[in-house]
């Protein structure tokens, strides 16, 4: 009967070491080679083979399905997908552009509250351009309006519209008093 006993404990180890996770292969300096699936900030762009600490890819990057391990097997796929990738990169891009271009050629009006002198009693932000936009059949987020401050006076103002991160558009603003806000009565 001990013997049973003993046979089951053995195959249980054998299978345990079946399915221990394979080591990471280690490149130059100790780190290892990943091919990134995805771009990720401050490390590199969908498709470039990195070098990264070993915590790093077994803590973040793999689990995350950010990165893969880089087989030859891997880089060849990336290498006939990437001319697609690239194809696809540069219809946004042309994409963007236009809409540059389309919105360079428009302009908004936002009415604002101001007393005698111009000056407004609240601000004009982000918020406001985008709703605007919106009304002229833009679809823009917040974040891409990027203003160096609230704009607090009437008044024309050039604002910058960040597409993409080589695409910006430039907006005219036109700040301009609600009906009835300039003689003081405030609507």
């Amino acid at each position: 009967m001990p013997s049973k006993a003993n046979s089951s404990c053995k195959s249980s180890n054998v299978q345990r070491s079946a399915f221990r996770p394979k080591r990471l292969p280690k490149g130059p300096n100790g780190g290892i080679q990943l091919l990134l699936i995805q771009t990720v900030s401050h490390l590199g762009q969908q498709g470039d083979v990195v070098y990264v600490r070993p915590g790093y890819a077994k803590n973040y990057l793999l689990p995350q399905g950010l990165a893969t391990i880089a087989t030859d097997h891997h880089k060849r796929m990336v290498e006939k997908h990437r001319a697609r990738l690239l194809e696809i990169e540069k219809a946004r891009l042309k994409s963007f552009r236009d809409l540059a271009d389309l919105i360079g050629k428009q302009s908004v009006t936002i009415e604002a509250n101001a007393n005698d002198e111009g000056h407004l009693y609240g601000s004009v932000g982000a918020a406001e351009i985008v709703a605007a936009l919106k009304q002229q059949d833009f679809n823009i987020a917040s974040d891409q309006v990027k203003l160096e401050g609230p704009l607090k006076e009437l008044g024309l103002y050039t604002v910058k519209i960040r597409l993409h991160a080589s695409v910006d558009a430039e907006l005219k603003v036109w700040v301009v008093p609600s009906v009835g806000s300039a003689d003081g009565t405030g609507s």
